[in-house]
This record gives C-alpha cells, structure tokens and sequence, in this order.
C-alpha cells in the first residue's frame, strides 16, 4: 500500500512579514504579495480598465512598484499601499488607452456621477487646489457612516460596479443608487460650504 503524500496547505504571510521580505530585498516579497493580495489587486484593476492582459500588466507594474517604493516606505497596511500603486498604474493606463477604448469602463461611468460638481477645467489660477480638495473629502468621508463610507469607496475609489457593491452589502441596487444619491447630495452641500464654487 502506496503512502499518499500529503499536500501542505499554504497560509498567506502577515503583512508585518512580507514587508520585512521588501526589506531585506528578498524576491520572495512579491511571491507572497502576489499570493496573498493578486485577486483583490487584479480586481481593483478589472473595474478600472475592464480588461483582463492590461491588468496582468498593471499587476506586474503594481509589483515592481511596491518593490521599488519598499524600502524606504514601510507601509502601515500594505493591503492599502498596494491598492493604492494599483489605481494609479491602472488609471495611468486607462488615460493612456482611453482613446482607443469605444466602451467605458466602470471607472469611466463612476466618475461620471461625479463630474457635475467635481471636474478639472483645465484653469491652472484656479484658486481650489487638489490638495484642499483632497481634505475636504477625507473630512466629509469621515462624517459618513461604516455603510455609507464603504458605499462611497467602493464605487468612487475601487471604481466596482453597483450591482457588486449590492450583492457585498446583501442590498438591492435600487438601495445602493438611493444611498449614493445621497452621499453626493451631502458631498455637494458640503463642497458649496467650503466655498467650491459648483
């Protein structure tokens, strides 16, 4: 009778790990980023550029990035950091191919929602800068409530259809439009008090 070999079950590394391995420079750091974090990354990346080799090639730049950018950053959640190299790579690409590109991505169609009262004119005097700007919604994010905020970064940042952010939070999509509905209504009043001029 044949011993059957048993299969090793593999757990994703801690975090506090896997950026000791950027550290270090050992090339294991992007194995075990991969392992643990390529479907979400892959994910982020999907509703972003809507197709499947652009984010493998946004995923290896993602990878390289977080190699290049570990040290001398040590992230405080490496789940973030990545996410955040992610959208800019894929963004980046997503500019770059827009031209080419005959169907909008979901970020193309969130962003939309948006654009009434918060676009780029183009006009460099502006006296409203990106970074006020950028403020002004970290405040206004942290006034939402846990559902109300994850609605918003799911839609806004992750840039994930509403359907998915519906099945996420077991609610239906009428709920979902309602409550984004909602939180651009307040965003807009709190912009028009800040004195952005809509």
């Amino acid at each position: 009778m044949e011993l059957q070999e048993r299969k090793e079950t593999r757990y994703p590394l801690d975090d506090a790990k896997i950026i000791e391995l950027y550290w270090s420079r050992n090339e294991a750091a992007i194995d075990e980023t991969d392992f643990k974090y390529r479907k979400h990354l892959f994910s982020v990346a999907y509703h972003i550029l809507g197709d499947r080799l652009d984010c493998e090639e946004s995923l290896n730049d993602t990878y390289l990035g977080a190699w290049n950018a570990i040290p001398p950053q040590r992230p405080n959640a490496l789940k973030a950091f990545l996410t955040t190299v992610m959208r800019r790579i894929a963004i980046n690409r997503y500019h770059s191919k827009r031209k080419k590109r005959a169907v909008p991505s979901e970020m193309t169609v969130s962003l939309s929602e948006l654009e009434d009262f918060i676009s780029d004119d183009g006009d460099p005097s502006a006296d409203f800068d990106a970074a006020r700007l950028g403020h002004i919604l970290s405040d206004f994010l942290r006034t939402l409530s846990d559902r109300r905020r994850f609605i918003f970064m799911s839609r806004y940042y992750m840039a994930e259809p509403i359907d998915q952010i519906a099945k996420e939070m077991h609610l239906s999509r009428s709920t979902v439009n309602k409550e984004l509905a909602a939180i651009r209504s307040a965003l807009k009043e709190t912009l028009e008090s800040e004195g952005y001029i809509l």
